[in-house]
């Protein structure tokens, strides 16, 4: 028992599901001790209670020792998860689900309360104020710790303002949500820190515009610096003038650089401008 996981009955109902309502919503779960799928449910629905932290209530009830408050529902079979809110159902499923997908469902329950500040932030930094959206950023986390989506949002700025030591650290802990855009992130630092002199590569290319190798070579040097239009781009050219030059590096490259970019809002225009190009280039 929890201060956000209770049991419910007749005596409780009101005060435990109807009056909290009116603050958050309140999940409502149906079960019985005999019933299999309701003990693979219910336990994952009380570790999201505790790690939301009062986003939700989570109000259990016995089935079979509280039939009144079963009928009340509309319940046919268990388990049933039923969503109060405002003194009304709102919301609903039956049967046990995947713990990603009751995720989600409870997601969209409880609008993170970081939600404003994260939009503020990717306002500010499209107008080139990186280090106020970082600081907007900073204010979120503090509202809901456990957005995962803030703190990789603050590792791109980190990144992007060159420093590094701190998105390091940042990326050090675990995303279970955001395990793909964490993933890039990493290798997004990683190619930051190796350090590629262009000026050699544009020489190369000034003197043989289908050194294939070297605009290759330039292109990461490009992705590393931050640069993804420009990496974008002599990786296209490099499709563009010999797609099959290296076995097909040039697509391997730009696939390299999608991956790269997985999960960042900022730059979905321009990864969805060079998918289209790549498309064209191959067909």
């Amino acid at each position: 028992m929890s201060d956000f996981s209770y049991d419910v009955g007749l005596e409780n109902f009101e005060a435990a599901i109807l009056q909290p309502s009116h603050e958050v919503p309140v999940v409502v779960d149906f079960w019985a001790p005999w019933c299999q799928p309701c003990q693979a449910l219910k336990p994952m629905l009380e570790k999201l209670a505790e790690e939301f932290g009062g986003r939700f209530l989570l109000a259990k009830v016995n089935a079979d020792e509280n039939p009144e408050i079963t009928q009340q529902f509309g319940v046919r079979s268990i388990p049933t998860v039923k969503v109060v809110h405002q003194g009304r159902i709102v919301d609903e499923f039956t049967g046990a689900i995947p713990e990603a997908e009751l995720r989600a469902f409870i997601d969209r329950l409880t609008p993170s309360p970081a939600g404003p500040l994260r939009e503020e932030a990717t306002r500010l930094a499209a107008e080139g104020k990186t280090e106020e959206a970082l600081a907007c950023l900073v204010q979120a986390s503090q509202l809901d710790p456990r957005n995962e989506a803030v703190r990789l949002d603050g590792v791109e700025l980190l990144l992007t303002l060159g420093r590094h030591d701190e998105a390091k650290a940042l990326l050090a802990t675990d995303f279970p949500k955001e395990v793909e855009r964490a993933e890039a992130l990493r290798k997004r630092l990683e190619l930051a820190d190796v350090k590629i002199d262009t000026s050699t590569l544009d020489a190369a290319l000034a003197a043989n515009p289908d050194d294939h190798a070297a605009r290759l070579e330039r292109s990461r040097a490009f992705a590393g610096a931050g640069k993804y239009r420009e990496a974008l781009e002599d990786a296209m050219e490099v499709v563009r003038r010999d797609r099959f030059h290296g076995e097909g590096a040039g697509r391997k490259a730009m696939l390299e650089l999608f991956a790269l970019l997985a999960g960042s809002e900022a730059n979905d225009d321009l990864v969805r401008e060079y998918r289209r190009a790549l498309s064209a280039a191959l067909n």
